[in-house]
């Protein structure tokens, strides 16, 4: 079975389980049978690779920069106030996002993360959500998104947009139910004592 990379994207002001959700959940999972078999390698990366600073203070060192990260297939883009107040406008975080696009097998973006790939043109024609409290601003910055409210997450195939933080969590499991089978996310659930 081909083993994925998950390339968890961070910066400054990053919701920490927006990121620590997802990073938890592919971290876990491996088949019942090869427990010590996993089948993501799930690594994190800023535009610099030095230590950033997340929401509430927690201090978090990535593991590789945008230059030097491997080949990523699946890319989470999480939300917080840095997403929202500063990435957005940082070209280098949204050419990287647009580059990841050409390569990854899927783009997944949790919370405010979505008004990042919105920024980067990748949910124009597409159904999106994000944080009910910044649902109004992706759909009124964005008017080419099809914006969803009241659901976890929405799934257009090579993108997923997760709603508001711990949503990032439901949205991971649904992905590895898409990739691996739904008895895989059961069975990660159960492992982490978390009611799908």
């Amino acid at each position: 079975m081909k083993k994925r990379t998950v390339g968890i994207l961070l910066f400054n002001e990053v919701e920490v389980l927006d990121f620590a959700g997802p990073y938890e959940v592919f971290s876990l999972y491996a088949p019942p049978e090869e427990h010590d078999n996993h089948y993501f390698h799930v690594v994190t990366i800023s535009e610099t690779g030095e230590l950033i600073n997340a929401r509430n203070g927690l201090k978090v060192k990535p593991d590789y920069s945008f230059s030097n990260h491997p080949q990523v297939d699946i890319v989470i883009v999480p939300g917080g106030k840095g997403a929202e107040v500063h990435e957005i406008h940082n070209q280098n975080v949204i050419a990287w996002i647009k580059q990841q696009s050409i390569q990854a097998e899927v783009m997944a973006s949790v919370c405010t993360g979505a008004l990042l790939l919105a920024k980067a043109g990748l949910l124009d024609g597409r159904s999106a959500t994000t944080h009910w409290m910044d649902i109004d601003r992706l759909e009124g910055e964005f008017p080419l998104v099809k914006v969803k409210r009241g659901v976890k997450f929405v799934d257009e195939g090579d993108i997923i947009t997760s709603g508001g933080i711990a949503a990032g969590i439901n949205m991971s499991f649904h992905l590895i139910s898409r990739l691996y089978g739904k008895e895989a996310a059961i069975n990660t659930a159960k492992n982490m004592e978390y009611e799908l």
